[in-house]
């Protein structure tokens, strides 16, 4: 579940809100995406062509989750489990990296909060540690998207994966757990609105697809 620590604003019945998938556009979100971001503005690398879906939530062994603490001009501690969860991820699209979407369930009003994580110089199956990371936060149905724009606000302390689904063949997915906090405060694109995120968990999943 996600819960407000202090109501601000719209979000003063909030009590859940959720993402969209990385490869859906942000069309409630009228504030241009700027360059260097990880969100899905940019275009779609191998892996994020298609969104992964199932009826198990985020991932089909059940254990996908989200955990992030966001303070400032928003006051919410997320925690979303595997079955309230999409969850997708891929290469960066400059291949720097991985980049990791996660998505909750669609509040009745239409609101939900999208959060990217671009982690620069991850690999395929690889362990990492104190990774630079870029972050896309969008409360969509609200006309709210916070962003680093770059790689020196946020880190993650560590991050792993785990194979999962068919190991032969063209195209290769990992259940990716990571962690990290950020530094400074992340600035909104259309306010003068900044939040913080001291602390972000997850695990979710990354897909990588050989090129014809």
């Amino acid at each position: 579940m996600l819960t407000s620590k202090r109501p601000h604003g719209p979000l003063a019945a909030l009590t859940l809100l959720t993402i969209n998938t990385l490869a859906t556009g942000a069309a409630s979100v009228t504030a241009t995406v700027p360059p260097g971001s990880d969100n899905a503005a940019a275009a779609a690398p191998p892996g994020l062509a298609n969104p992964l879906k199932n009826a198990h939530g985020c991932l089909a062994t059940g254990n996908g989750y989200l955990r992030t603490k966001i303070r400032g001009a928003l006051q919410l501690d997320v925690n979303l489990h595997n079955a309230e969860l999409e969850c997708d991820g891929g290469l960066r699209p400059d291949g720097s990296g991985i980049r990791v979407s996660f998505a909750g369930p669609v509040r009745s009003d239409g609101r939900r909060l999208r959060m990217v994580f671009g982690i620069a110089g991850a690999r395929e199956g690889s362990v990492g540690h104190a990774l630079p990371t870029n972050l896309t936060v969008i409360f969509e149905g609200e006309a709210r998207l916070f962003a680093t724009r770059g790689d020196d606000k946020c880190t993650t302390d560590e991050v792993h994966q785990e194979r999962i689904g068919a190991l032969a063949g063209p195209t290769r997915s990992y259940r990716v757990v990571a962690k990290g906090f950020c530094i400074a405060p992340v600035n909104a694109l259309n306010t003068t609105e900044t939040i913080l995120v001291s602390s972000f968990d997850f695990a979710g999943s990354v897909t990588f697809e050989d090129l014809p």
